[in-house]
């Protein structure tokens, strides 16, 4: 296993925007919590939202959860919504953060000073691989043939991103060439403002390869306009069966771009156990499984711990090649 593997614990105020969901009437004993409030470090719309939403969906209507309510914080890239929690802790018992990746990836950066050790870490819940795909009329079928076409002109091979130089799918295309043996100093990346430019990038064949999450690339891979390369999971995700690993084509390396939650720092230890309890017990329902499935959402529950060690994993690999990269 190499140093690119970061699955391998996986077991793994602003205007709100707010909506409730009214929960069922179930047994005494299944409801966990009376309610949530969800802070939601950008906009409507983004993967941010739809996790925080998606969720409180799932705990509302199978009855984990009595209310929940929602309220958006775009602002530093997510940083002003994490000020705001650490600030404000004392009464935000009652409010659970979600984030992701970049969080490790701009707290490197210095973008905002704080990290995940200044909040409360409460669970990993869902993944979103990351992919290399090329269009669908590519000479490219795999990625021995994404390397022989790289080696052939590597200048003029460009891999393209929905982020920036330094962003996650730039690290991520760096880390699948280092891993098949190419020095990531060398790959040719190309910065698009977001996922939509980029794949139209792709589709116009200003770029070779495009390097984005895989859920973005299932509805146009099953459209027939794009093929999936290689997907930066251990095993074939069930969503999208065809698409081959990484680490199947003899590239070991994987990848995944968690979404999680986090509370108020000085958390109080039985309240901590209670939003754990509920977000375990959703995985185990229908409601959450309508949810997942229509996201195209990976299973990925690590708590406490287990998601702290995981961070951790994270944060050394990416600030290594970071550094190598020249961006720490």
């Amino acid at each position: 296993m190499t140093k690119f593997n970061l699955t391998r614990r996986v077991m793994v105020a602003a205007a709100a925007a707010t909506l409730s969901f009214g929960a069922p009437v179930l047994a005494d004993g299944d409801q966990v919590l009376d309610s949530v409030h969800f802070l939601i470090p950008g906009g409507a719309g983004g993967g941010w939202d739809g996790t925080a939403r998606g969720t409180g969906e799932a705990l509302t209507k199978s009855g984990l959860v009595g209310q929940a309510s929602f309220e958006n914080m775009s602002g530093g890239g997510g940083g002003k919504a994490i000020g705001y929690l650490i600030e404000n802790a004392e009464s935000q018992h009652g409010t659970l953060m979600v984030n992701s990746t970049p969080i490790v990836i701009r707290s490197l950066t210095g973008m905002f000073p704080h990290n995940f050790r200044d909040l409360t870490l409460v669970a990993g819940t869902i993944g979103d691989y990351a992919t290399l795909v090329v269009g669908k009329d590519s000479d490219v079928n795999s990625m021995a043939d994404l390397i022989a076409a790289y080696e052939a002109d590597p200048r003029g091979f460009a891999i393209g991103g929905g982020s920036v130089p330094g962003g996650m799918d730039h690290l991520v295309a760096a880390m699948v060439m280092e891993a098949a043996g190419k020095d990531a100093l060398d790959v040719k990346y190309i910065p698009y403002d977001t996922g939509g430019p980029a794949m139209a990038a792709l589709l116009s064949g200003e770029i070779k390869a495009l390097s984005t999450g895989f859920s973005e690339a299932i509805e146009m891979a099953r459209a027939g306009e794009v093929k999936i390369i290689g997907v930066t999971s251990d095993e074939r995700v069930g969503t999208y069966g065809d698409a081959p690993t990484m680490k199947e084509q003899g590239i070991d390396m994987t990848f995944v771009n968690w979404r999680g939650f986090f509370a108020a720092p000085g958390l109080p230890e039985d309240k901590l156990a209670m939003y754990q309890d509920a977000l375990t017990k959703m995985y185990d329902t229908p409601e959450w499984e309508e949810v997942r499935a229509r996201n195209g959402w990976v299973n990925i529950h690590n708590s406490g711990a287990d998601f702290s060690a995981f961070l951790e994993e994270q944060e050394q690999v990416i600030g290594d090649l970071m550094k190598k990269l020249g961006f720490l």
